[in-house]
């Protein structure tokens, strides 16, 4: 069946825009390298210690079992949509359409995330160096990172994908040189029995202590399918989008693995779990301002680098979301506005824009930047990591449901190896103890699995409004967003 797409020839994304190289870091910076570094992969070294390398492959390996079912299906189904069109074709157009309500809530709470990483990273850096300056004066530099992300959206993509590869590029040189310097450092010290679980502390030791630690780095890998919504820009999307995705997984797991052992044997494996995300000297930049003097100002620039390129990418997947459901009616139709010049949703991005600065100062100024970091990415991980076990499942219905071709090695088992790796990251995400390394979250951060619940309860109503009002918004989610081929 060929399913019709609107015509974009004057009114909607503009085609052919971008390439590999493009939608390739797309999916790099949605990953954040730079700041993933310095501050999410570190978060797990409390469970799992000098292992934390361990950590780090587990997750890489449950990422690439979803990049893989996720590149199956963009490779049939180049969409805007991306997410919630497989989801409509491979289990149900309910579910696609919760799943788009929920990658919609995901692409609003990235640029918010790194933004306050970005403040709370630069007052701290400031203040150490001129005493003067306040360290809590951190949110005119998120201001002025949400600015730089609206102009270059606005400017179509183009813009912000060529900012993106520039940022990107920077910052993995950096902390791949840095890495280098530390794995010299550590010359005899060097060991690989730090993939190994010895190091794991005493009240998580063994393989839960690792598992453990590959729950918060998940987190670090969460954006591998940011090329996806960018389908209908992009040269050959049925190969491209594969692609890009495949190898930013790749590409950028080997990063964490390849640094997160630099600094583990640089600064000690039995000392990780004292290791910390912030500036201090048990830090990516306490590091290299101990070790390599002047060295800490590029890692710093590599981290502020990595949360604008982060947001840019955030900004790009929310805004295309919304602009595919805006042009189907699933959402308010002001939202497809495109730039009659640029081609850029324009009133995709400007909602998205309004929402960061809300949530960004919102929770930053009420509790603390760095206590609104952690509660945005518990609000990232539960719906983003359903998500990805919902992409798992679609792989295995929709090739099903073709018939022919089915292959039960890549549309079977790949897929529920998949869904198996990521059930203990959204276990511990919504503070549910089934498992021994899952603790409950204490307040304010057990805020945001209610605050999810009711955004997606929200989703679940408007569902069922627009199937009373007109099924068919429902139905075309599964169905608009794709190209004209067969």
């Amino acid at each position: 069946m060929a399913a019709t797409a609107p015509a974009t020839t004057g009114t909607g994304l503009r085609r052919d825009a971008i390439g590999l190289r493009e939608v390739l870091f797309q999916s790099i910076t949605d990953m954040a390298p730079g700041a993933a570094i310095a501050a999410s992969i570190p978060a797990g070294v409390a469970f799992a210690g000098g292992s934390l390398p361990l950590s780090v492959i587990f997750a890489l390996v449950a990422c690439l079992l979803c990049a893989w079912c996720i590149g199956l299906l963009a490779r049939e189904m180049p969409a805007a949509g991306s997410m919630a069109t497989y989801a409509a074709r491979g289990l149900h157009p309910a579910v696609g359409y919760l799943v788009a309500w929920a990658y919609v809530l995901v692409g609003l709470l990235i640029p918010p995330l790194v933004l306050l990483q970005l403040g709370f990273t630069t007052a701290a850096t400031i203040h150490s160096e001129w005493s003067s300056y306040p360290a809590n004066l951190w949110w005119p530099w998120s201001l002025l990172g949400a600015v730089i992300i609206l102009v270059a959206g606005f400017y179509g993509i183009r813009t912000s994908a060529r900012l993106g590869t520039i940022l990107g590029v920077f910052e993995i040189g950096v902390f791949l040189v840095l890495a280098v310097f530390l794995i010299k450092h550590a010359g005899s010290h060097n060991t690989l029995s730090v993939f190994g679980t010895k190091y794991t502390p005493s009240k998580y030791h063994g393989l839960s202590g690792v598992i453990g630690g590959s729950v918060y780095t998940i987190l670090a890998f969460g954006g591998f399918e940011g090329a996806a919504p960018l389908a209908e820009e992009t040269k050959n999307p049925r190969r491209t989008i594969r692609r890009a995705v495949m190898l930013a997984t790749l590409l950028i797991g080997a990063l964490y693995v390849f640094t997160t052992y630099a600094v583990d044997v640089a600064f000690g494996p039995n000392h990780m779990t004292s290791f910390t995300t912030g500036t201090g000297s048990a830090s990516w930049e306490g590091l290299a301002r101990s070790l390599y003097g002047i060295f800490w100002f590029f890692v710093f620039l590599a981290i502020v680098n990595s949360t604008i390129a982060n947001s840019n990418a955030g900004i790009n997947v929310s805004s295309r979301t919304v602009y595919a459901m805006g042009r189907i009616g699933a959402l308010p139709r002001f939202l497809a506005e495109v730039h009659p010049r640029h081609r850029s949703p324009v009133a995709a991005i400007v909602t998205a824009f309004v929402v960061t600065i809300a949530v960004t100062l919102g929770l930053g100024l009420h509790y603390t930047p760095t206590v609104a970091f952690a509660m945005v990415g518990v609000g990232i991980v539960l719906p983003l990591v359903a998500i990805y076990i919902l992409m798992n499942a679609a792989c295995i219905g929709y090739f099903a449901r073709r018939g022919a071709g089915f292959n039960w090695f890549s549309h079977l088992l790949i897929p529920l190896l998949g869904i198996a790796a990521f059930v203990p990251a959204w276990l511990t995400a919504a503070g549910i103890t089934v498992f021994s390394f899952v603790a409950p979250l204490s307040p304010p951060y057990s805020y945001m699995a209610p605050g999810v619940g009711g955004w997606m309860v929200l989703g679940l109503i408007v569902l069922i409004f627009l199937y009373i009002l007109d099924s068919r918004r429902v139905t075309e989610v599964g169905l608009v967003h794709l190209d004209d081929e067969p």
